[in-house]
């Protein structure tokens, strides 16, 4: 998306500057026409020849790509991206290698200079750029540059947009610089490795709107002076190293949609102030060390669309004043320390669509005010001392896709309340106290793609309804006590290119065997992880199961499996963990070049041969 814009916002400058200077100027200034020869000449891999108009013999203003100049024939704008609409309107996509040359500071009157996405332009940026007085628009983005922001940079005090993302940039931000950049709208930094403070002169830059320092070294805190910068609107400091409390300032930035501080070392508690920013849509604290209660000032967010403060260590109750957000559509509050009850208010956000408070200390009972949520496909309680019992009845209203209720206290057999979930993609009730055996209705749960009941208590065998599951891709039921043949499992129904295994932990169970995988199991073809551990399977390890070509995993260890290892199985190009130890296995161990450690064969005391004792007999 910010390529995307990024590519509309140059063309949108290049028009306006062919607008404003046509092609009836004079011929090219010939220190313009150096300059740019001498850049060409530092450039060592064209590939796409973006450069290949660019001659001594012809006119830079008439003649050469990516050029254009005012009517004194003095150069005006510089565009040679490697991301550009070629002439059948599709985005071309190419490179060039070579350095920045210092000759481009001739350029008196450049204006625009985009030589983003071009992959290898590598070395520093001149000090000399700074010379470039009247610049308004820089695009050096998604290059290998490496050393700091010139301090020369303080001169280019025309500057409105300056990108110099993913690059290989460090040092430390100038504070001079920031104190020129009073007429910038647009400053991304991010990918790269600066460190250090970030300047307090970063209140000077009045004039920006977007502000991108992601995934970079910067360390301290966020300077309280950010607060003066009345028309941010996007601000983006995650992925750092920064330290200290939110400032309260943040609550002075009318204009601001986009907040990211997510993946740092912030601490202390969110500041009440959060209810001022009266324009933000989306806020994302998360990672952090966060502390304290949300302010119920957080309710006074009018367009706020999505709250993501996961994995930090916030208290307290839930504020209910969240119940006037109806603009909101996430809740991420996951992997905090919150206590007391789900606010009966939450039934109140209309257009809600998520919400996760998984890994919390909730408890109480869910409010029936959720069935309401006519809008929500993922709920996630999971990991919350609930106590429920049971589903509620009214969890029939909800139109779910995603259901996630692990360890929240559900006992007896499998909800009765799911048997009309038609629309359920992915359903969690692992770590549970479920019991009984799987009903017959849940092959009417026809869109399962993920099912995980793992660390329940469930018994008897998996009913031949379970084979209508034909979108089912990963199935977890590891730790039960089922039964019964275990091909139930491997031999239920695909759709056409939907519907075959990714992964299966069958594990812990008292599943028996022999294991059938043939015509009959396509389900089976493209699974990357098997995991049938510690159950009573017996007879062979079928040949079939060496066609999987996508196995990375194979842990069938404890159980009753006899006969040999198969060679084409271990020989399976994707295979990085194995281990059949605890069977009855007889034989030479195949050769192989996958990394299988002895103890994944110990246990079979008829196997021999490497990374065993050799065999003393031929098989």
């Amino acid at each position: 998306m910010e390529i995307q814009t990024h590519i509309i916002n140059t063309f949108s400058i290049i028009f306006f500057t062919f607008l404003f200077y046509p092609l009836t100027s004079l011929a090219c200034h010939p220190i313009d026409h150096h300059a740019l020869l001498h850049f060409k000449h530092k450039i060592t891999f064209d590939p796409s020849n973006l450069l290949q108009s660019w001659t001594p013999e012809s006119d830079c203003c008439e003649s050469w790509n990516g050029i254009a100049c005012d009517s004194a024939g003095r150069v005006v704008n510089v565009s040679r991206s490697g991301l550009f609409s070629g002439e059948d309107g599709f985005i071309i996509d190419t490179s060039i290698s070579g350095t920045l040359s210092p000759s481009l500071s001739n350029l008196s009157s450049l204006q625009l200079l985009d030589l983003s996405n071009l992959k290898d332009l590598s070395g520093p940026i001149p000090p000399e750029f700074g010379r470039l007085s009247r610049l308004t628009h820089m695009f050096l983005d998604s290059n290998k540059l490496s050393g700091s922001i010139p301090v020369t940079f303080r001169n280019l005090f025309r500057l409105e947009k300056l990108y110099l993302s993913n690059n290989n940039l460090t040092g430390r931000i100038p504070p001079p610089v920031f104190r020129s950049f009073r007429s910038l709208s647009e400053i991304v930094l991010s990918g790269n490795r600066f460190s250090g403070m970030i300047p307090s002169s970063i209140g000077d830059m009045v004039s920006i709107t977007r502000l991108d320092f992601h995934w970079n070294n910067f360390s301290g805190v966020i300077p309280v002076t950010i607060g003066k910068l009345k028309n941010l609107k996007f601000l983006d400091l995650s992925e750092n190293q920064l330290t200290g409390t939110l400032p309260e300032s943040l609550g002075s930035l009318p204009e601001l949609q986009i907040l990211y501080l997510n993946q740092n070392h912030l601490s202390g508690s969110i500041p009440s102030s959060i209810g001022s920013l009266v324009s933000i849509q989306f806020c994302r604290l998360s990672e952090n060390e966060l502390t304290g209660i949300i302010p119920p000032s957080i309710g006074n967010l009018p367009k706020i669309q999505r709250l993501i403060f996961e994995n930090n260590k916030l208290t307290g109750n839930l504020p209910a004043t969240m119940g006037h957000l109806t603009t909101l559509t996430a809740i991420y509050f996951s992997g905090n320390r919150f206590t007391g009850k789900i606010p009966p208010t939450f039934g109140d956000l209309r257009n809600l669509q998520l919400l996760d408070l998984s890994r919390n200390n909730l408890s109480g009972k869910i409010p029936p005010q959720l069935a309401k949520l006519h809008n929500l496909q993922t709920l996630d309680l999971s990991f919350n001392p609930l106590n429920l019992k049971t589903l509620p009845n009214w969890f029939s209203k909800l139109n779910l896709f995603r259901l996630m209720m692990a360890n929240t206290g559900i006992q007896g057999p499998f909800p009765s309340t799911l048997s009309s979930s038609s629309t359920i993609s992915s359903l969690d009730l692992s770590s549970n106290s479920l019991t009984d055996e799987l009903p017959n209705w849940i092959g009417n749960m026809t869109n399962l793609s993920f099912l995980n009941l793992s660390k329940n208590a469930f018994c008897n065998a998996i009913p031949p309804e379970f084979k209508k599951l034909s979108l089912l891709t990963d199935l977890d039921l590891h730790s039960n006590n089922f039964s019964g043949a275990i091909n139930t499992v491997f031999a239920k129904t695909v759709q056409g290119p939907l519907g075959h295994f990714n992964s299966i932990d069958l594990s812990d169970n008292s599943f028996s065997g022999p294991i059938k995988i043939g015509d009959e199991s396509s389900a089976m073809d493209l699974v990357v992880s098997l995991v049938l551990s510690d159950n009573p399977i017996g007879g062979i390890i079928p040949e079939s199961l060496g066609s999987g070509v996508e196995l990375e995993r194979i842990l069938i260890s404890r159980n009753g499996l006899m006969g040999k290892i198969p060679k084409k199985l271990l020989n399976l190009k994707n295979l990085k963990e194995f281990d059949v130890s605890g069977n009855r296995l007889i034989g030479e161990i195949p050769g192989h070049n996958a990394r299988i450690p002895a103890s994944a064969f110990l246990g079979n005391p008829g196997l021999c041969g490497a990374p065993l004792l050799p065999c003393k007999h031929s098989f």
